[in-house]
């Protein structure tokens, strides 16, 4: 009587348990503004189009920040003259992207050309958890020199910034494609 009491007991105890079932993924809700672009409101050596819900800030010596104040983001863009010194200013760059390799887990290089407005450069995107997660840099091999770079107000961890940088990648690709130079004086 006992065993079969045991056994009861035990088949009800088993079977009273409930299948344990995986979670669902879950996917970040971001949403982002439909994107519109305008022109570069200050006076440079250069034009771009830029997205309209950014700020712009005004630098000296040609210098800009664009500012992405609900994704915490700047894009420091800094601008040289060239004078015999391009390969000074392509090193200067590269090293700047390269600096952050002990933090990165990956460096991914894309070359741009685009002979009719006398642009060439690259794009590197970072990823890892490096304080930069994208910086480009462009020229006309002659006359001008701009460089610029991603920066968020965060402690930089790559998986939860991951979608900002992708928003913010489309407008510095955009800014690139839409970049022209102008004769003025730096």
């Amino acid at each position: 009587m006992r065993r079969l009491l045991f056994l009861i007991s035990f088949s009800l105890f088993i079977g009273c348990k409930e299948d344990t079932l995986p979670k669902p993924k879950a996917f970040l809700g971001l949403s982002y503004p439909e994107k519109h672009y305008k022109e570069l409101p200050l006076q440079r050596p250069y034009t771009f189009k830029i997205l309209n819900n950014t700020t712009v800030v005004d630098a000296p010596d040609n210098w800009v920040t664009i500012k992405y104040p609900k994704l915490k983001a700047t894009l420091d863009i800094t601008y040289r003259p060239v004078n015999n010194n391009l390969t000074e200013l392509l090193t200067e760059a590269e090293k700047l992207v390269f600096k952050h390799t002990l933090k990165a887990a990956q460096i991914i290089p894309k070359d741009f050309i685009n002979e009719q407005k006398n642009v060439f450069g690259s794009l590197y995107e970072i990823t890892g958890n490096a304080a930069s997660h994208l910086q480009f840099h462009v020229t006309d091999s002659t006359k001008h020199f701009l460089k610029g770079a991603l920066y968020f107000y965060a402690k930089p961890n790559y998986d939860s910034i991951l979608p900002a940088v992708s928003y913010i990648k489309e407008d510095v690709l955009h800014l690139i494609e839409s970049l022209e130079w102008k004769d003025i004086q730096p």
